[in-house]
């Protein structure tokens, strides 16, 4: 059984989120979040996801490592989880995006 990530929300995505800038979502998978996202927040779950896929616009970081697994990558109890846009040129450029 996974623990309960804290999950941080861009801030173009807040409103879909009740405002809130951070949730408490219970998982073991990125895919497991995003579900629970989307049981809670229907419209935010469907802006990070496209036909079962993470968007192609978006990038996750678990712990401040960007993930390569996409909904498949593991979250570890009490990880971070950030939604940041994707910026073409690697994982080194989008690891440096500024999470707010």
């Amino acid at each position: 059984m996974g623990g309960v990530a804290t999950v941080y929300v861009p801030s173009m995505l807040r409103p879909l989120a009740g405002g809130n800038r951070a949730l408490e979502i219970p998982g073991s998978t990125v895919g497991e979040i995003v579900a629970g996202l989307k049981h809670r927040y229907p419209e935010l779950g469907d802006r990070l996801t496209e036909h079962g896929r993470l968007r192609g616009s978006l990038s996750v970081a678990i712990d401040g490592e960007v993930s390569t697994l996409g909904l498949l990558d593991a979250v570890g109890p009490d990880s971070e989880v950030h939604f940041v846009p994707a910026i073409a040129g690697g994982t080194e450029a989008a690891s440096a995006v500024a999470v707010g």
